[in-house]
């Protein structure tokens, strides 16, 4: 007897390490990001890709806003092309994230994505901060 669990088989073993083998490329955490920003100069540029009154409610220190409709090329041409982009948005029940980076892989840019976004930070217990910048 099956159950939803078993009812399709689990991947054979090479599937699975391709699988899981990639996602650190294309995706980091909170945590890992929260540490990164302790060193004094980050080695990446974290992008809040939510609407500018969202971001003022409340996003990661050292977060530049930048959403996601407005990445072109023409904005992102004060970044070397070599930068490491992070981007985030609200969190799983939004999908602002994974278009920003669609817009930055289009755009032949590196880039991750910060799992859990806003929700996942503040489920981490870290702090928000509040204004524009």
């Amino acid at each position: 007897m099956s159950t939803p669990i078993t009812e399709v088989p689990a991947a054979d073993t090479n599937s699975a390490l391709a699988h899981f083998g990639s996602k650190p490329r294309f995706e980091t955490d909170c945590w890992d990001v929260n540490e990164a920003l302790q060193h004094a100069v980050p080695d990446f540029v974290l992008l809040d890709v939510r609407g500018p009154d969202a971001f003022a409610r409340g996003h990661v220190e050292g977060a530049v806003n930048l959403p996601h409709r407005h990445i072109t090329p023409e904005v992102l041409a004060r970044y070397p092309k070599e930068t490491l982009f992070v981007v985030y948005c609200a969190g799983p029940h939004c999908n602002g994230a994974d278009r920003a980076a669609l817009r930055l892989a289009r755009l032949r840019r590196p880039v991750k994505i910060m799992l859990g976004g806003i929700a996942g930070w503040l489920d981490e217990g870290f702090a928000l901060v509040k204004g524009a910048r």
